[in-house]
This record gives structure tokens, sequence and C-alpha cells, in this order.
């Protein structure tokens, strides 16, 4: 009888610590403060909820820069604050390559706010977009998933710039984990290291 008893004892223990272990899991999974306002801060520059690391794919027919002012495989000082803990970064670059990139507005697939001014979406990164620069006031389709509900979104072009584009690897000057295959910063914003 005694053991029974224990038995029955535990039981209800072995459920609060079961049901414990799941609140714990929901909680660390919850957005800690830091990162709420880093997202609030960039959203309206169109990085909230953005990807920063990427796989490393580009579209087929983007084609390699010739002649990069950064090759692949050198650092370059990092001088855009798309996002924070960039701006000043060392990047090193993983892929040059030459094409239009565009500044868009969009609003995401998954609903919420607009997006607006998002840098950068390159001319392969849209859905049929012809052989022709766009220009500022077009309308297209992303086929870009840089961020939760950009691919397939309506987006208003805001402007265009025929340049080389960079993936780059960096560690934000504000800590935290080193971000891969980022896509896109443009020539004009790197500087030599």
């Amino acid at each position: 009888m005694p053991k029974n008893k224990w038995k029955t004892g535990m039981l209800p223990l072995l459920a609060v610590i079961a049901l414990s272990a799941c609140n714990t899991s929901s909680e660390t999974s919850e957005m800690p403060m830091d990162n709420a306002s880093e997202e609030h801060m960039n959203q309206e520059s169109g990085h909230m909820n953005m990807d920063h690391s990427g796989s490393g794919e580009v579209p087929a027919d983007l084609k390699k820069a010739e002649n990069p002012a950064f090759e692949v495989g050198s650092k370059a000082i990092i001088e855009t604050g798309h996002m924070e803990g960039m701006e000043g970064a060392e990047a090193e670059i993983v892929g040059a390559f030459d094409t239009i990139a565009y500044a868009v507005s969009y609003r995401p697939q998954t609903g919420g706010e607009p997006v607006k001014n998002h840098k950068w979406v390159i001319h392969e990164e849209l859905e049929q977009p012809g052989d022709e620069s766009l220009k500022a006031g077009d309308e297209v389709i992303l086929a870009a998933d840089h961020m939760e509900g950009m691919n397939g979104a309506a987006a208003t072009i805001d402007s265009a710039e025929e340049t080389t584009v960079y993936m780059i690897n960096f560690t934000p000057t504000t800590g935290g984990d080193s971000v891969t295959n980022h896509k896109w910063v443009v020539e004009n914003e790197l500087s030599a290291k």
C-alpha cells in the first residue's frame, strides 16, 4: 500500500514538471525587448521580420560581376544601416553581381503594416520584369523571400540603380550571431577596409 501512495503522489508532480517545461519553451520563443525595439526601428526601412542570413542561392540568370570594386573573398566596411548593428561592421564579400537594384514599397502577403523603401530587391527577383530597367512608380510582383510575406507581394518601385550588388557575411556591431549570405548591399554602401 505505501508504494501506491508514493506513485499517486508522484503522478501530479510529474504532470506539473511536464507542464512547466512546456511553458518554459513557449516563454523562450517570445521576442526579447531588445529585438522588439530593433524590429520596430527597422519597419520603416523594410527589414522587419527579415531573414538576415540566406542560403547563398541566387537567381539562375544573375550575372557575376566581371570587375567588381570588391572582389569575392575580400573585406569591406559596411556604410549603411539597413538594420541595427550593420553600419560600421566588417563584411566579407561572398558574391558580386551586376544587375539593377530596386528600393521597393509593398504590403506583406501575410498582412500587417506596409513596408516602405525596402533596400534591395534585384531585377532578377521580380516576376516577369522584362529586359529593361524599371523606374520609380512602376508596379511589380516580388519573387524574393528576404522577409516573411515578401514573395508574391505587389510592390511599387521607389528607386532603381544599375550597379554591382554584393552578398556579404558580417557580425553585427551590436553583437549576436553572424549573418551569412545577406542579400543585398550595393557598391556605394561599402568602403575599403
